[in-house]
């Protein structure tokens, strides 16, 4: 089970930021622009539900979602016994479930325990920040996030390279199918699985894209200036931040955020079951 001690040290540096061929414009993931960070640490995957077990405990800490007494869980994922409060109208895939948290994620009997090296989900910003002040570590700036992600490479889409499934080689968790109703696996369906599926990228690092979004501490804006900048941390104003990295919902048909680049802005309340957090040391 990974640790917060199974941190990469990355030296930092100029790298190629955005992307100019993005398919989803309002995103503002254009124009590319050369980027510097510091020296930082980042953890090698999302943080599990079993190391966030070990905050609660540690702390009494009630998230947003036990106390409102729902969040949202993707529809094959809900129990045939349990009638969802409501469908989202835009997204009717989304189902309002009354006591689906992070221990809960399904809703119903349902337990973290049954998936402890899942990323811990249905956190919304103001619980990612309780942890980190608890493990005295911090969410990544959208920049670290993807210098991280990129792995050294230029340019490239995906953590790997260029193409989605090199060879036909799956690489991340990200949909098969026909969206939203027919997961190509003949398998139950699963959603998110273990943090460290799949291959890391060069520097090590487990699912930065596919399994579920992940948190940053940035401020959304789809402005962005093309000249060189040094550690940018987002604006100082905004009601959305910048989650990074897509999940497994993301198919060409309907969301094709799963590349370095890919940026969502979400309501700092925002509660899914697709949504987790990593995080990173300063120095």
């Amino acid at each position: 089970m990974p640790s917060h001690n199974d941190m990469v040290s990355l030296a930092g540096g100029w790298f190629t930021m955005g992307a100019n061929d993005a398919p989803h414009l309002e995103d503002g993931e254009a124009p590319e622009r050369q980027v510097f960070v510091d020296f930082f640490e980042i953890s090698t995957t999302a943080v599990t539900n079993q190391q966030f077990d070990m905050f609660i405990r540690d702390t009494g800490y009630v998230t947003i979602a036990e106390r409102q007494n729902w969040s949202f869980v993707f529809h094959l994922l809900v129990d045939d016994e349990i009638e969802p409060d409501e469908l989202v109208a835009h997204a009717p895939w989304w189902c309002k479930v009354s006591g689906a948290n992070w221990a809960t994620p399904f809703g119903g009997g349902s337990s973290w325990r049954d998936i402890p090296d899942h990323p811990v989900t249905h956190i919304c910003l103001l619980d990612a920040l309780a942890y980190c002040d608890w493990a005295k570590l911090d969410l990544p700036s959208e920049a670290q996030w993807e210098f991280a992600a990129r792995g050294g490479l230029e340019r490239q889409p995906y953590p790997w390279g260029s193409n989605l499934q090199p060879g036909g080689k799956h690489m991340s968790n990200v949909w098969r199918g026909d969206f939203p109703d027919k997961p190509a696996n003949r398998q139950k369906f699963t959603g998110a699985v273990t943090v460290d599926a799949f291959e890391p990228n060069a520097w090590g690092l487990y699912n930065m894209c596919g399994n579920v979004w992940e948190w940053t501490q940035d401020r959304f804006t789809h402005l962005h200036g093309s000249r060189p900048s040094k550690n940018p941390t987002g604006p100082l104003n905004g009601d959305r931040y910048v989650a990074k990295g897509g999940s497994y919902l993301c198919h060409h048909s309907y969301c094709t955020r799963y590349r370095t680049s890919s940026r969502q802005a979400l309501d700092p309340l925002t509660l899914t079951g697709n949504v987790g957090f990593r995080v990173v040391r300063q120095t």
